[in-house]
């Protein structure tokens, strides 16, 4: 059966953890406990805290940054489109009295 922990001992890792000055792998080595004990901990008092973890963006978030994505995307396909229709166009307008074509 696991060791259980005190719950200032638990507050007091966690406290540690949050200052992000180590890594939490380091920080459970220094404690004497696994780090996997150490990541259910973490989540648990930040949800009981109240405190988001960043690791999930909010559904308002993740929606504009997956529009601002999708805006360069478009920007980006265009670009060679319209590089090549206006060479094209120039080539044509080049071209089309040497070789004794009509221009339209």
């Amino acid at each position: 059966m696991p060791k259980a922990f005190p719950e200032e001992f638990r507050r007091d890792v966690i406290a540690v953890a949050r200052k992000g000055e180590a890594l939490l792998r380091q920080i459970a080595k220094d404690f004497g406990i696994s780090e996997g004990r150490l990541h259910p901990w973490l989540k648990i008092a930040n949800r009981d805290d109240g405190i988001e973890t960043g690791s999930k963006p909010s559904n308002s978030d993740e929606s504009a940054e997956l529009r601002g994505a999708r805006k360069r995307i478009k920007l980006l396909e265009q670009e060679p489109e319209s590089a090549s229709t206006s060479a094209h166009n120039t080539h044509s307008v080049i071209m089309a009295p040497n070789s004794g074509d009509k221009l339209i």
